[in-house]
């Protein structure tokens, strides 16, 4: 782990970037008083995310289609108006 007050981050920060990238840890001080931490992000998932994990656990009811009654229409629009 490197410590490093901000003025002298400033002046090489391309430097420091490039040692956070090759797996340091940099913490960052004010008037030699860490306040931050600079550490690499973890490598980001690229691979292609499976398709059908969850095949056949979901049932669509044969009247899912069917007119919803009226109780529920009317939570949805209230009570019809005549």
């Amino acid at each position: 782990m490197l410590e490093v007050n901000i003025h002298e981050l400033k002046k090489r920060l391309s430097e420091y970037l490039e040692r956070v990238r090759n797996g340091e840890i940099v913490v960052v001080c004010k008037r030699n008083r860490p306040i931050a931490e600079i550490r690499r992000l973890p490598e980001k998932d690229t691979s292609p995310r499976p398709i059908g994990l969850a095949k056949g656990e979901l049932v669509v009811p044969p009247d899912f289609l069917d007119p919803l009654p009226e109780d529920v229409l009317e939570g949805f629009y209230g009570p019809p108006t005549e």
